[in-house]
Protein backbone atom coordinates (compact mmCIF):
# COMPACT_ATOMS: atom_id res chain seq x y z
CA UNK A 1 0.00 0.00 0.00
CA UNK A 2 2.89 2.29 0.60
CA UNK A 3 4.32 2.24 -2.76
CA UNK A 4 0.82 3.02 -4.66
CA UNK A 5 0.63 6.05 -2.13
CA UNK A 6 4.44 6.93 -3.15
CA UNK A 7 3.29 6.75 -6.84
CA UNK A 8 0.27 8.99 -6.36
CA UNK A 9 2.62 11.63 -4.99
CA UNK A 10 5.20 11.18 -7.72
CA UNK A 11 2.15 11.33 -10.31
CA UNK A 12 0.71 14.40 -8.67
CA UNK A 13 4.21 16.24 -9.13
CA UNK A 14 4.21 15.89 -12.37
CA UNK A 15 0.83 16.97 -12.30
CA UNK A 16 2.05 20.14 -10.18
CA UNK A 17 4.53 20.92 -13.13
CA UNK A 18 1.96 20.79 -15.94
CA UNK A 19 0.11 22.83 -14.05
CA UNK A 20 2.88 25.56 -13.30
CA UNK A 21 3.68 25.28 -17.24
CA UNK A 22 0.10 25.99 -17.96
CA UNK A 23 0.36 29.34 -15.62
CA UNK A 24 3.65 30.17 -17.61
CA UNK A 25 1.67 29.76 -20.79
CA UNK A 26 -0.98 32.36 -19.98
CA UNK A 27 1.84 34.67 -18.23
CA UNK A 28 3.97 34.84 -21.01
CA UNK A 29 0.85 35.10 -23.61
CA UNK A 30 1.79 31.93 -26.08
CA UNK A 31 -0.85 30.95 -27.92
CA UNK A 32 0.61 27.52 -29.67
CA UNK A 33 3.54 25.10 -28.91
CA UNK A 34 4.24 22.68 -30.67
CA UNK A 35 7.44 19.81 -29.69
CA UNK A 36 8.33 17.28 -31.78
CA UNK A 37 8.21 15.97 -35.69
CA UNK A 38 7.29 18.21 -38.04
CA UNK A 39 5.33 17.09 -41.48
CA UNK A 40 2.88 18.71 -44.18
CA UNK A 41 -0.21 17.16 -42.34
CA UNK A 42 0.79 18.96 -38.87
CA UNK A 43 1.72 21.87 -40.62
CA UNK A 44 -1.69 22.25 -41.98
CA UNK A 45 -3.26 21.30 -38.85
CA UNK A 46 -1.57 24.07 -37.11
CA UNK A 47 -2.03 26.83 -39.63
CA UNK A 48 -5.83 26.18 -39.70
CA UNK A 49 -5.85 26.03 -35.37
CA UNK A 50 -4.62 29.24 -35.44
CA UNK A 51 -6.33 30.58 -38.03
CA UNK A 52 -9.54 29.52 -36.68
CA UNK A 53 -8.29 31.45 -33.53
CA UNK A 54 -7.20 34.33 -35.26
CA UNK A 55 -10.72 34.76 -36.73
CA UNK A 56 -12.37 33.70 -33.50
CA UNK A 57 -10.51 36.86 -31.77
CA UNK A 58 -11.55 38.61 -35.21
CA UNK A 59 -8.03 39.42 -35.55
CA UNK A 60 -7.65 42.32 -38.53
CA UNK A 61 -7.49 40.67 -41.90
CA UNK A 62 -3.72 42.45 -42.82
CA UNK A 63 -2.18 41.10 -39.52
CA UNK A 64 -3.77 38.08 -39.98
CA UNK A 65 -2.24 37.53 -43.46
CA UNK A 66 1.01 38.82 -42.45
CA UNK A 67 1.02 35.77 -39.27
CA UNK A 68 -0.48 33.41 -41.55
CA UNK A 69 2.02 33.73 -44.58
CA UNK A 70 5.17 34.07 -42.41
CA UNK A 71 4.01 30.90 -40.11
CA UNK A 72 3.49 28.29 -43.35
CA UNK A 73 7.42 29.49 -44.03
CA UNK A 74 8.53 28.89 -40.94
CA UNK A 75 6.81 25.53 -40.38
CA UNK A 76 7.79 24.82 -44.42
CA UNK A 77 11.50 25.54 -43.86
CA UNK A 78 11.57 23.34 -40.55
CA UNK A 79 9.76 20.40 -42.00
CA UNK A 80 12.13 20.33 -45.30
CA UNK A 81 15.63 21.44 -43.31
CA UNK A 82 15.04 18.30 -40.70
CA UNK A 83 17.81 16.21 -39.85
CA UNK A 84 17.32 12.54 -39.85
CA UNK A 85 18.12 10.57 -37.13
CA UNK A 86 21.17 9.14 -38.09
CA UNK A 87 23.43 7.27 -35.69
CA UNK A 88 25.41 9.99 -33.32
CA UNK A 89 22.56 12.73 -33.96
CA UNK A 90 21.95 14.33 -31.03
CA UNK A 91 18.19 14.09 -30.12
CA UNK A 92 16.76 17.92 -30.33
CA UNK A 93 12.50 18.40 -30.64
CA UNK A 94 12.30 21.32 -33.11
CA UNK A 95 9.71 23.75 -31.59
CA UNK A 96 7.22 26.11 -33.04
CA UNK A 97 5.33 28.87 -30.64
CA UNK A 98 3.45 31.73 -31.16
CA UNK A 99 2.56 34.35 -28.79
CA UNK A 100 2.32 37.72 -27.97
CA UNK A 101 3.61 40.73 -25.60
CA UNK A 102 2.51 44.19 -25.29
CA UNK A 103 3.33 45.54 -29.15
CA UNK A 104 3.95 42.94 -31.36
CA UNK A 105 2.49 38.79 -32.12
CA UNK A 106 5.55 36.21 -31.92
CA UNK A 107 6.45 33.58 -33.53
CA UNK A 108 9.60 31.39 -32.54
CA UNK A 109 11.34 28.01 -34.42
CA UNK A 110 13.81 26.03 -33.40
CA UNK A 111 15.37 23.22 -34.46
CA UNK A 112 18.94 21.51 -35.40
CA UNK A 113 21.01 22.68 -37.90
CA UNK A 114 24.63 20.85 -39.52
CA UNK A 115 27.45 22.96 -38.15
CA UNK A 116 28.54 23.76 -42.35
CA UNK A 117 24.89 25.09 -43.25
CA UNK A 118 25.67 27.82 -40.22
CA UNK A 119 28.00 30.71 -42.37
CA UNK A 120 26.08 30.82 -45.37
CA UNK A 121 22.83 31.38 -43.44
CA UNK A 122 23.81 33.85 -40.79
CA UNK A 123 25.20 35.78 -43.88
CA UNK A 124 22.03 35.57 -45.80
CA UNK A 125 20.32 36.46 -41.88
CA UNK A 126 22.39 39.44 -41.23
CA UNK A 127 22.06 40.80 -45.40
CA UNK A 128 18.01 40.48 -45.04
CA UNK A 129 18.64 42.50 -41.10
CA UNK A 130 20.69 45.35 -42.92
CA UNK A 131 18.26 45.99 -45.30
CA UNK A 132 15.22 48.40 -45.59
CA UNK A 133 12.25 48.22 -46.71
CA UNK A 134 12.97 49.10 -50.70
CA UNK A 135 16.24 47.03 -49.94
CA UNK A 136 14.34 43.97 -49.59
CA UNK A 137 11.90 44.80 -52.04
CA UNK A 138 14.91 44.85 -54.65
CA UNK A 139 16.32 41.76 -53.06
CA UNK A 140 13.27 39.76 -53.27
CA UNK A 141 12.70 40.84 -57.09
CA UNK A 142 16.42 39.88 -57.69
CA UNK A 143 16.32 36.26 -55.78
CA UNK A 144 12.77 35.31 -58.00
CA UNK A 145 14.45 36.78 -61.31
CA UNK A 146 17.94 35.40 -60.80
CA UNK A 147 17.85 32.83 -58.42
CA UNK A 148 20.47 34.27 -56.27
CA UNK A 149 18.84 32.80 -53.12
CA UNK A 150 18.94 29.01 -53.43
CA UNK A 151 17.86 27.13 -50.92
CA UNK A 152 20.49 24.71 -50.41
CA UNK A 153 22.86 27.58 -49.47
CA UNK A 154 21.40 27.88 -46.47
CA UNK A 155 18.15 30.79 -46.69
CA UNK A 156 16.28 30.62 -49.78
CA UNK A 157 13.79 33.90 -50.81
CA UNK A 158 11.53 32.29 -47.90
CA UNK A 159 13.81 34.55 -45.19
CA UNK A 160 13.50 37.41 -47.34
CA UNK A 161 9.55 37.07 -47.97
CA UNK A 162 9.46 36.24 -43.69
CA UNK A 163 11.49 40.04 -43.62
CA UNK A 164 9.81 41.79 -45.72
CA UNK A 165 6.31 40.71 -44.01
CA UNK A 166 7.29 41.30 -40.29
CA UNK A 167 8.31 44.27 -41.30
CA UNK A 168 11.24 44.05 -38.47
CA UNK A 169 14.43 42.54 -38.27
CA UNK A 170 14.96 38.84 -37.51
CA UNK A 171 16.12 37.84 -34.30
CA UNK A 172 18.23 35.02 -34.57
CA UNK A 173 20.83 32.64 -32.70
CA UNK A 174 23.14 29.24 -33.27
CA UNK A 175 23.83 27.02 -29.51
CA UNK A 176 26.77 24.63 -30.87
CA UNK A 177 25.69 20.84 -29.37
CA UNK A 178 28.91 19.38 -30.82
CA UNK A 179 31.33 19.50 -33.28
CA UNK A 180 28.89 18.28 -36.18
CA UNK A 181 25.51 20.07 -35.05
CA UNK A 182 23.64 22.95 -33.35
CA UNK A 183 20.18 24.34 -32.61
CA UNK A 184 19.01 26.96 -34.79
CA UNK A 185 16.48 29.51 -33.12
CA UNK A 186 14.52 32.30 -35.00
CA UNK A 187 11.93 34.71 -33.49
CA UNK A 188 9.87 36.91 -35.88
CA UNK A 189 7.81 39.85 -34.53
CA UNK A 190 4.65 41.17 -36.06
CA UNK A 191 3.42 44.63 -35.11
CA UNK A 192 -0.39 44.28 -33.45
Amino acid sequence: MENASKKLTANQRSLAHLSAFHALLDEKDIMLVYCGEFSQELNKTLLAFTERKFKAENLEDNTRRKIFNIMVELLQNISKNKIENLEGTPEVSAIFMLGTNEEDYLLLTSNMIKNDKIPPLKERLDQVNSLDKEGLKNLYKDARLNATFSETAGAGIGIIDIARKSEKKLIYNFEKINDKFSVYSLLIKVSK
